[in-house]
């Protein structure tokens, strides 16, 4: 386990700021996360906009992954008439790494399609919604999900049902029932869900206003409480994802989401006739709270559309992050000396014995037996050890506070990863420490709302705004 951090209780100022450290320092060379609005290009087109990602040991289907990716930052509750569909233009990716070389070797892939009963009202659903094929549903979105190999494309689901956004009580009563209906059972074992829940993602904010008000007054609001999100989630044997299909010898991924818009070629402009080329990524999410105060702004754009095999040309701002030197400059709180060798491996490599000073064997892909040396590479990934069961009792700071099956080893629903990435980013893993470096934190240590216990695991949507003052 890594270093087990003291029970004195939360030091808020260095806390709030240190979110923001955190976030920027362990933004390895690239990478994306809690991307709530972080680049220009979706920050104007939030149907691309990956929020976050989770990859976890199912807790009560331990032989399966589950894997979770949210678009669609901030949605408010009652956002009609059109609510929070799935971009038809677009494709939706979770990315799986097992061999290390910052390649996909397996991508589940989701592409959606508009249905309308009829285009003659303005309304979603004309009256009470009581399952998926209501002819009161006038809005219903489906999706296609394949499986992607360097052999080739399998089709997993054609013709799967997204859970529509929740419109309120009196037009969809048993809106559980609705959520539950649209999960999917897949071809060999596993399922997938794709629609609106609570956006899961928990911490404040408003450390953007001058890092938590350039005072710390600015703390232990969880500003994405009461807000939704849109979320496609799938669960699949670990076999399914382990090189060769062996989890015991290889039970190392990694794994990011990427969002990629289909090429529009103009053949002829007189008549305004176009069409479709390839697919652009133009959004990418791994690691949380990254390219949000890790990656400058001039670079946001350049890293949406990196993979992990490139992430080198963004190194300097790992090496060098910025928040920590922000952070003393308003705090006085001193920055941890630079290079930073201990981010590149918990956010770069994994956590391996040959790839840096920690000196813990965790979740680098390095791990697996039948991986090449020679091939791996540095690149930001959310990465698992598959190997690793699900804990009794999962610890908020995972890996931190001796549970190896929680961030950065995956990432469970109810991981604290801002304290997390706040306390690693101001140096706890490195020696002689500062003790109250233990113990920093937002002051927001949980979810507003419980997660379901059975997959998809994300709660339901919210159905009335919350307003926090």
């Amino acid at each position: 386990m890594l270093q087990r951090p003291s029970r004195r209780p939360v030091i808020g100022v260095v806390a709030a700021l240190a979110a923001t450290a955190c976030v920027a320092s362990l933004a390895p060379t690239v990478t994306q996360a809690s991307s709530h609005r972080e680049a220009p290009l979706v920050a104007g087109e939030p149907q691309l906009d990956n929020t976050d990602v989770y990859a976890f040991v199912s807790p009560d289907a331990p032989s399966t992954v589950t894997m979770i990716a949210n678009w669609v930052p901030f949605e408010e509750p009652n956002g009609g008439p059109n609510f929070y569909p799935f971009a038809t233009d677009a494709a939706y990716d979770i990315n799986i790494d097992n061999d290390g070389d910052g390649r996909p070797d397996l991508i589940y892939r989701w592409t959606f399609t508009d249905n309308y009963r009829s285009r003659n009202t303005f309304l979603y659903n004309t009256d009470v919604v009581t399952s998926l094929d209501d002819p009161d549903l006038n809005y219903l979105q489906t999706y296609k999900l394949e499986a992607i190999t360097a052999s080739g494309s399998t089709t997993l689901v054609n013709n799967g049902r997204v859970a529509p956004s929740r419109v309120g009580p009196a037009s969809m009563p048993n809106y559980a029932a609705l959520s539950n209906a649209a999960i999917t059972g897949l071809p060999g074992g596993g399922r997938t869900f794709a629609g609106q829940a609570d956006d899961p993602f928990f911490l404040d904010l408003r450390i953007f206003d001058l890092f938590y008000g350039g005072d710390l007054s600015e703390v232990g609001q969880d500003t994405v409480r009461g807000y939704n999100t849109n979320t496609l989630a799938i669960q699949v044997p670990k076999s399914a994802l382990a090189l060769k299909g062996d989890a015991t010898r290889n039970p190392v991924v990694g794994v990011w989401s990427t969002t990629s818009r289909q090429r529009i070629e103009v053949v002829d402009t007189q008549n305004n006739r176009n069409r479709y080329g390839g697919w652009q990524q133009v959004s990418r999410l791994g690691m949380p709270l990254v390219n949000e105060v890790v990656i400058p702004v001039g670079r946001k754009d350049e890293f949406n559309a990196t993979a992990p095999r490139n992430d080198a040309k963004f190194a300097q701002f790992v090496s060098n992050p910025e928040v920590p030197n922000r952070i003393r400059d308003i705090y006085r709180i001193p920055a941890p000396a630079t290079p930073r060798d201990d981010l590149t491996e918990v956010f770069l490599t994994g956590l391996c014995k040959a790839c840096g000073k920690i000196g813990i064997d965790l979740n680098s892909q390095r791990l697996n037996r039948d991986v090449d040396p020679a091939k791996f590479v540095a690149g930001e990934q959310l990465r698992l050890n598959m190997s690793i069961p699900p804990a009794a009792t999962p610890k908020r700071l995972g890996v931190l506070d001796g549970d190896n099956a929680g961030f950065p080893n995956g990432r469970r629903l109810a991981d604290d990863v801002t304290d997390v990435t706040l306390r690693v980013a101001e140096g706890v893993l490195l020696p002689n420490h500062p003790a109250a470096v233990d113990g920093l934190g937002d002051a927001v240590d949980a979810n507003a709302v419980p997660f379901r216990g059975t997959f998809p695991y994300v709660a339901l949507p919210n159905v009335v705004a919350v307003n926090q003052n």
